[in-house]
């Protein structure tokens, strides 16, 4: 096998010192070295120094390829929340080799004596911090990297604002290096200043309440403009999904986009189709406040038309305007193995799926609710519209 062309370095803030020899030796023979301002003046770079461009992107180091003898600078640990990932998914196993260091989590949980493998970890260097909904919880360890100073009081300020201001934040600076300091205060009582970078945070949960686990998030959760599948249909309908980490779904005709939402808080990923504009804008209202730009893509178009660039998914959701057209579709062009779940609500609606449950199999659920109510100076049972759902694998 050949010599690798290039070496992914993770370096600590001691720079030269905590690297092993293997990396000086790498260090010495590059020809080229990439990494952020602080990692080059770190190891002296110099005239070999290429800084990475803004916004980021890997392309310089491609251009390097196989011509000359590359260095990769990254902080800590290259594949925990580095560039590491991301250079190694378009290169043959010959091409690299990579040298870790401790990452900065490893650093922020020996410091504070937390299980590692019972804390949270999240790079939100570039990321909102809506993508720390899902595990904010009484109790909860969080690692943070950030990205400066000011971020540190951007995050207390959010936390308050979620009715978690009594969460100790934990603010380290510079971990491992001289210039390391750590620091601890409550969200609501946040007034550090002159905050240096590289900045992480370790969060210490109080108070508050997180998100459930449980599918069947409250209505008011989200915004809609009555075009919601409610709480119960919806947990019966992520039921009948089944998700899994990692699957896609179609949410067509989305609403407000809940199924969809719901979907990724359990790990997968979703694209939401919906033709009206005024609703495909709360579902971008959604997708922001629960932190998933990263997971849910949103379409705005009419089934089956928008569908056929579409990757195929694991599963389909038909929230609205089924019509024979769009399950002949569907039927043709879905992989064997597809999970289907309609929901209708009309007589039309309800027909169509029960000759389609004949031909095609798969199980007819009647759902029918009732919620109390008044009823002069008593109370009732004012019923809901029942809901027919059919579900059926491909």
């Amino acid at each position: 096998m050949a010599e690798p062309w290039l070496a992914i370095i993770g370096i600590g803030e001691d720079g030269m010192a905590g690297l092993s020899a293997a990396c000086h030796a790498e260090l010495a023979s590059a020809e080229v070295i990439f990494g952020g301002p602080r990692h080059l003046a770190l190891v002296n770079a110099g005239d070999r120094g290429r800084a990475w461009p803004v916004p980021f992107s890997v392309e310089p180091v491609f251009a390097e390829r196989s011509r000359r003898r590359v260095v990769a600078l990254a902080s800590g640990d290259p594949f925990w929340f580095g560039a590491g990932a991301i250079l190694a998914a378009q290169l043959e196993p010959g091409e690299w080799r990579s040298y870790p260091s401790v990452s900065t989590f490893s650093l922020m949980a020996n410091r504070l004596g937390w299980r590692l493998e019972q804390s949270c970890c999240f790079g939100l260097h570039a990321a909102p911090f809506e993508r720390l909904l899902p595990v904010l919880h009484t109790g909860a360890h969080i690692l943070c990297l950030l990205r400066d100073g000011p971020a540190v009081a951007a995050l207390a300020q959010w936390l308050v604002a979620r009715k978690f201001g009594f969460a100790t934040l934990h603010v380290m600076e510079a971990l491992g290096g001289p210039r390391e300091r750590v620091r601890a205060i409550r969200a609501n009582e946040c007034a550090l200043k002159d905050i240096a970078a590289p900045v992480a945070v370790a969060i210490a949960v109080a108070g508050g309440h997180g998100l459930s686990r449980a599918s069947g998030l409250l209505d008011e959760s989200f915004v809609h403009d009555g075009q919601i599948t409610k709480r119960p249909i919806r947990a019966l309908t992520i039921s009948a999904l089944a998700p899994r980490p990692g699957e896609l779904l179609w949410d067509l005709g989305a609403g407000s986009g809940s199924i969809s939402v719901e979907w990724c808080l359990t790990g997968g990923r979703a694209i939401a189709v919906e033709a009206r504009l005024d609703r495909v804008v709360n579902i971008h209202t959604n997708t922001h406040a629960f932190g998933l730009d990263h997971r849910l893509r949103i379409v705005e178009g009419e089934a089956p038309v928008a569908l056929t660039e579409l990757p195929d998914p694991d599963a389909v959701f038909i929230g609205g305007g089924a019509s024979a057209e769009l399950l002949d579709y569907l039927w043709s062009r879905l992989p064997i193995g597809t999970r289907i779940v309609a929901n209708g609500v009309t007589l039309e609606t309800e027909t169509l799926l029960a000759i389609w449950q004949e031909q095609k199999g798969g199980e007819l659920l009647r759902i029918e609710l009732a919620h109390a109510a008044p009823l002069g100076s008593m109370r009732g049972w004012r019923p809901a519209r029942p809901v027919m759902q059919w579900s059926v694998i491909r």
